[in-house]
């Protein structure tokens, strides 16, 4: 027989309704909820942007980390961006205090656009009005800044009974194909979480989550079927070099998960201790990705970016490079 669900009713969605096939009794509650799996997209985008960014103090005590520039667009509207070209169509951001200016960022500045409307300024009228037509945003304000799986957690209610992605900023993916959206074409084919990979080589590895997986065939030696997350172990004890990276498709079964995870120090709820409770449920793949990574929230990693990204603009590459050029070192 087939039941219709009506998904509550949410700002991000209306009337939604999905229909499944009960096969057998005993096998109903797992059945259906991979059905309905399989009937949705991964059609929402969760920003954990509520961290205190003490990594770029004194820039950040009263500014987002998260609107840092990488030359004149903030970090976190590249993951925008990403999750739009991914075909998410609802971005939800959970903020915390001092988070105002990403609000505002994705906002309708009146004011801004009355004033370069009057001044013919209408390149830069043009800019600014895309920014605010780009998505629907929402926002979740998480009081305290109790790690990325309370992050996430907070996303419960919005996100609902869907596949979601997890975007965390500070990580720009560079890549013709985003980094997103090849992770949205394996979801497609396994209806199971896909979490980014990165092969990450010698001592470096101990400052990532990292992997034990096995290759899946198939995939050109990208996709692993996980066994188990390590969080940071030193580097003879790894059981891989593939490092957890901010990109993350997870099945709304990973909600259970985080509430019933125990908190870890400092009171924190982190996302690979949901995972690898989720692990012990379900199947969960880890996909090396296409693209260059970025590490935003770390100086050098920032600098690197500002250079490489202005060196790829039309209007800015050639000038730069040339003052690069006549640098002494």
């Amino acid at each position: 027989m087939s039941v219709e669900v009506f998904l509550p009713e949410n700002p991000y969605a209306t009337g939604l309704v999905r229909t499944f096939t009960i096969i057998r009794p005993q096998a109903a509650q797992d059945h259906d909820r991979r059905t309905i799996l399989m009937t949705m997209k991964v059609r929402k985008a969760v920003f954990p942007a509520a961290g205190l960014g003490t990594r770029f103090l004194p820039a950040t005590k009263a500014q987002p980390k998260e609107m840092l520039p990488l030359v004149d667009k903030p970090i976190i509207q590249y993951g925008v961006e990403e999750a739009m070209a991914s075909g998410c169509d609802q971005i939800l951001i959970i903020t915390g205090r001092g988070k105002q200016a990403i609000e505002d960022h994705f906002d309708v500045s009146y004011e801004l656009e009355k004033m370069l409307e009057e001044r013919r300024k209408l390149d830069l009228l043009k800019i600014v009005r895309s920014i605010s037509d780009m998505i629907y945003v929402g926002y979740v304000r998480q009081k305290e800044a109790l790690g990325l799986g309370h992050a996430v957690l907070m996303a419960r209610e919005l996100v609902g009974n869907e596949p979601f992605a997890v975007l965390l900023a500070d990580d720009v993916i560079d890549n013709p194909v985003p980094a997103l959206k090849q992770m949205v074409d394996v979801f497609n084919e396994k209806q199971c979480s896909v979490i980014a990979a990165q092969v990450v080589e010698g001592k470096m590895i101990s400052s990532y989550g990292v992997f034990d997986a096995q290759a899946v065939d198939g995939f050109n030696g990208r996709l692993f079927e996980i066994r188990n997350m390590v969080e940071k172990p030193k580097p003879e004890e790894a059981p891989s070099n593939l490092a957890i990276i901010g990109r993350y498709i997870l099945t709304p079964a990973i909600f259970d998960s985080l509430a019933k995870t125990p908190t870890g120090a400092g009171g924190e709820l982190q996302l690979t201790d949901g995972m690898r409770m989720l692990l012990k449920q379900e199947k969960m793949y880890a996909y090396v990705y296409e693209g260059k990574r970025y590490d935003t929230g770390d100086k050098l990693g920032f600098l690197k970016a500002t250079v490489e990204f202005a060196l790829k603009r039309n209007d800015l590459g050639g000038p730069f490079r040339e003052y690069l050029k006549n640098l002494k070192f």
